[in-house]
């Protein structure tokens, strides 16, 4: 069985920031001579690893708002961080948009079963990135 990760994307606007950030960090990676992979640091690793290795991925809210996922590749432990034990979530670089679903704010991460989780947008909106509020408001008159 596949399971996600949610997690709040602290600080970021929107996706097109979001997608900036991430090409920043791989592009510093690069240029000091590590692997080109995107990683998302936390502390405790999933208990469920398999399952979110298998097909999972790890679901964005941004501005309280579900918008955006990435594939989770694989979960690595790094135990000689600076920080202490850690895990990373070694993402794939391909943002999907989705279909805009309110969360309440929260701490860490959590899992995500499938059938909670929103649909892929597809077509021509698949990447926009409209004003929250003026997606909010659509979002409330079922139009987005």
């Amino acid at each position: 069985m596949t399971v996600h990760i949610l997690k709040m994307c602290v600080g970021v606007d929107d996706i097109a920031h979001l997608r900036r950030l991430q090409e920043a960090r791989l592009a510093a990676a690069t240029a000091a001579g590590e692997p080109a992979r995107l990683r998302h640091l936390t502390r405790h690793r999933p208990r469920r690893a398999a399952e979110i290795v298998a097909a999972g991925s790890l679901y964005w809210i941004i501005r309280g708002y579900v918008r955006v996922r990435q594939r989770i590749i694989a979960i690595d432990n790094l135990e000689n961080a600076p920080e202490g034990k850690r895990c990373a979530l070694v993402l794939d670089p391909a943002l999907v948009g989705t279909v805009w679903q309110p969360r309440r704010p929260h701490q860490g991460w959590r899992y995500l079963a499938p059938e909670d989780a929103p649909p892929d947008r597809s077509g021509a909106d698949a990447d926009s990135d409209l004003p929250p509020h003026l997606a909010a408001t659509l979002y409330r008159l079922g139009v987005f």
